[in-house]
Order: C-alpha cells, then structure tokens, then sequence
C-alpha cells in the first residue's frame, strides 16, 4: 500500500509568506526602478552614444511601449503557462535585458534591449499583486496591497535620486547593472518558495484581439510620446497614430464584445464587476496625478530655480516616506474601516497638498517643496492601498492574473496620458503668460525708465529671461491647479463603491501552489 492509503491525503506544504513577499517585491521594485532610473542619465548616454536629444529619449520610450503591449498578455501566460514558470522567465528575461542595456555600444543596442526590458518586466508588477492576493486571507489584504504598493511607487520615487548617484560616482551603464543581483535574488526566492502548479489552459490564444490591442496601445504611446515634440496635430506622425489608434480600438471593442466568455484576449466579464470597473477609473487618475507630477517637479526646480539634480532629487524624495508610512497605518486599517472612507480621506489629502503647490512662486524655500511633497505622498499612501484591495474585493481568484494586468495597464496609460497632458499645458501656457505679460511691456510704462530694465542690448535679453521664469511658473501653477481639480472631481464617484460582504471564513487558497 503506498504511503497516501495509509496515512490518507498529504497534507500541503506551509506557505512561507515572508520569503514569498520578499522575492516578489524585490522583482516589482527593480521593474518600478527602470521607469524613471534612466531619465537623469540620458546626457550621458547620448554623449557616449552619439544620438541625438531626439534619438536618446528612445531609451525611455521603447521601454514605455513594449511594457505596455506586453502587459496584456500576462492573464493568457499565467493560463498557459502557470504562473511560476511566467514569473521565472519574467525576472530572468529582465535581468539579461539590463545586462545588454549596459553593455550596449550604440543606440540601436540600447533601444533594443530596453524594448526586452519592457517585455518581460511587464509581467511583474501585476503578477507580485496577483501573488499577495492569493498568498493572504481576505482581512490581511490591505496589508498585502500596503506592501506591494510600497514596491510600486518607490520606483518613481527613487529612480531619478539613484541614476543621478550612480551615474555621477559610477558610469551610466550603472543604471541597468544595478538590477543583476537583485534580480538573482528576486530569482531564487521565486524558484525556491513558489511551488508550480499545471496549466489550466482554459482560455484560447485571441491573436486578433492581441494584434489590434497592441496596435492601439501602441499608437497611443508613441501620440503621446512624441506628440509634443511633432507639434501635436500640426504633424503627418500625429495623425497616422491617432487613426491607427481609433481603427484598431475600434476594432478590438467591437471583436470582444462579439466573441464568447473566455474566448476574446480581454474578458469582457471583468467589466461587470462594477467594483472593479470603478477601480480601473480610480487608479487611472491616481496614475494622472503620481507621474505627472513626478514629471514637474524636477524640471520646475532644476530649469526655473536652478537645482542641481542631486538635490532635486533629495528635496522630492521625502514624499516616498509620507506614502510608506501612511500605506503602513492603512494597511491596518483597510477591512476595519470603510473603503470609501480611506478612499475620500486619501483623495482630500491629496488635494490639499496640490492646493499647497499651487501657492509656489519662484521665490521658494527647501521645506516649501519637502513638506507638501510628504503631505501629497501621505494621501496617495491613503489611496492607493484600500483602491488595490476594494477593486478586488468582489473580484473571483480566477481572474486576478488578468484583473491585475488590466489595472496595471490602466493605471500606465494614467501615467503617459497625464505627462502628455501636464508638459502640452505647461509649454502652452507658458506662451499664453508670457504674451500677457508682455503687453505691459510698452514705452508708456515708467518702470521702464530704470536704466536696469532699459530695451536696449543686455538689458532687453534680461529682461525677456525674467518675464520667461514668471510666465513658466504660472504655467507650473496652472498645471497644479488641473491636478488638483481632477482629484476633486473623483470623490463623489467613490458611492459606486460596493464594500465586500463580512464573512468570517477565510479566503480560500490554492496551498499546493505555493510552500
């Protein structure tokens, strides 16, 4: 008789939770790195590499749209493949992607193995969420999203403050070496605590829907990558990817929404789950509001106050530490208190602090950017933890892997859209202060009767530098003014939020998945 008819069922092996989360946030932290650590180091890769300022914003670009066509794919990869051997791939594909990076001679190159980081990164962020929830009981949730939320923002956060260290003590290249052995490690754990499990393949290959997402999301980057670059609809390139986008979407919509359950690239059954659809639109602003003003604030301090990039990142990155401690108490917090009250809390906070930056002018203190920074970091700590944790509250296990590739992708195109949008208003506005300002400029005013401020030579390109500082810094202003509306505007959406029925019995979980 075997061991099995003896003793009965083998029992499964213990979850190691502490091993588990480590591996996977350290695969989620040096994904979230490389989306912002490259940004400081373009001067000197396009030295190094002889490119152009067009050509070398490639870097970042290829990373941005081949992590965003491939994010998608995660939800077929786990069905197909299971989700250790997705995760495995994932963090090894990503690690060897940034040895090429640094190794890189020529632009090609680097493009290139940028555009394999963003591959198979893709797959790490939404995967660690999917992990967290799976590996922890419904009440411990909100700790769970505390900590992958954690991994999540610090990224941004931190990026440019560690390429601008290592890149002024060490070499560019540094930027993408940095990720090996966090990655090995990140691999290990991931090998050694994660039990495999069979494949369900349950769910076809949708190449159809695959081809005409990729192309929409894609035309979508790249509009609003080089949008502003082209002059936006003044240029051939911006019109051919906005009717790219608009056939294919169209197309994709139309082919999902006609295909069976389980048979269309993206299930359409997600988006009757009124929670989660809220969820989706939520994060989508929260994604508007991190990035965009994470893309402000370094040029606002370096271009218009003369920061060196060292100490922009210095005086920014004491924001990560309001959102670590605030995602710590929520995580407490979340499955105690209402979702929707965190939610609205976090938001208003959020709100007050970008009120706070509306009040900069160029005359401005260190602790005038640290603490709204912090004030504005606390809120999005307050946000972003029980927004994870109510759009899958009613959410079946069964879909978290494509669930959170979705959210994942939602809340990018978040990211770019409101970089796009912020940069487009800043440059336009900043024409609109300055040809306002200049109208007071005339003969007829006496303060220009000053020697100092006289319209002739030295004195005219003088004064035209000043009047240039002040109209960016209305723009900046304007900037955090539509921010701060937008964050408004989300908080009376937070009563389409359903909080999960109480229920004393604990979540189940797949234990012969994981040791």
């Amino acid at each position: 008789m075997t061991e099995r008819a003896i003793h009965g069922p083998l029992e499964a092996p213990p979850i190691n939770r502490t091993m588990i989360t480590i591996s996977i946030m350290l695969a989620t932290v040096i994904q979230a790195l490389d989306g912002t650590i490259a940004n400081v180091a373009l001067p000197h890769m396009q030295g190094s590499l002889s490119a152009s300022s067009d050509q070398i914003t490639w870097v970042l670009t290829s990373f941005i749209v081949a992590a965003a066509i491939a994010t998608p794919l995660n939800g077929w990869l786990v069905d197909r493949y299971g989700l250790k051997n997705v995760f495995l791939v994932s963090v090894a594909g990503f690690t060897g992607a940034s040895v090429l990076c640094g190794i890189s001679a020529t632009l090609t190159e680097i493009v290139i193995a940028r555009m394999l980081q963003g591959v198979f990164g893709a797959a790490l962020v939404p995967l660690s969420q999917a992990v967290l929830l799976d590996i922890n009981p419904r009440e411990k949730h909100g700790s769970a999203m505390a900590v992958w939320g954690m991994g999540v923002m610090i990224g941004p956060i931190l990026g440019p403050t560690l390429g601008g260290w290592l890149t002024d003590q060490y070499d560019w290249r540094w930027v993408f070496f940095i990720n090996v052995p966090i990655g090995a490690i990140a691999f290990y754990g991931i090998w050694r605590y994660i039990h495999p499990t069979p494949a369900a393949r349950r769910v076809k290959f949708d190449t159809f829907g695959f081809v005409t997402l990729s192309v929409a999301i894609g035309s979508l980057q790249m509009l609003l990558d080089r949008g502003e670059q082209n002059d936006w609809f003044g240029s051939t390139e911006t019109w051919v990817e906005a009717v790219l986008l608009a056939m294919s979407l169209a197309y994709f919509i139309a082919h999902t929404a006609t295909r069976p359950a389980g048979q269309s690239f993206i299930d359409y059954r997600l988006l009757l789950n009124s929670n989660y659809v809220t969820g989706l639109l939520l994060i989508f602003i929260v994604g508007m509001v991190l990035f965009a003003t994470r893309a402000l604030m370094p040029t606002m301090l370096q271009g218009l106050m003369g920061y060196p990039a060292m100490l922009a990142g210095l005086v920014t990155a004491p924001s990560g530490l309001g959102t670590m401690v605030s995602m710590m108490i929520v995580g407490r917090l979340t499955g105690r208190v209402d979702f929707r009250i965190l939610l609205g809390v976090g938001f208003a906070i959020t709100g007050f602090s970008l009120w706070q930056m509306t009040q900069y002018t160029l005359v401005l203190s260190q602790s005038d950017i640290v603490w709204p920074g912090v004030v504005q970091g606390v809120g999005l700590g307050l946000v972003f933890v029980p927004l994870s944790a109510a759009t899958f509250a009613t959410l079946s296990p069964q879909m978290r892997a494509e669930g959170t590739a979705l959210y994942s992708l939602i809340r990018n195109i978040g990211s770019s859209i409101g970089i796009a949008l912020v940069q487009t208003l800043l440059v336009r506005n900043t024409q609109i202060a300055h040809a306002s300002l200049t109208e007071h400029v005339t003969i007829a005013n006496q303060a220009l009767g000053d020697p100092a401020t006289a319209l002739a030579g030295a004195g005219a390109a003088s004064l035209n530098g000043e009047i240039t500082r002040q109209a960016s810094m209305i723009a900046y202003v304007d900037d955090f003014w539509l921010m701060m509306i937008l964050t408004a505007a989300v908080i009376p959406m937070l009563v389409l939020i359903r909080p999960p029925k109480r229920s004393s019995a604990p979540v189940e979980i797949d234990h012969a998945a994981l040791e």
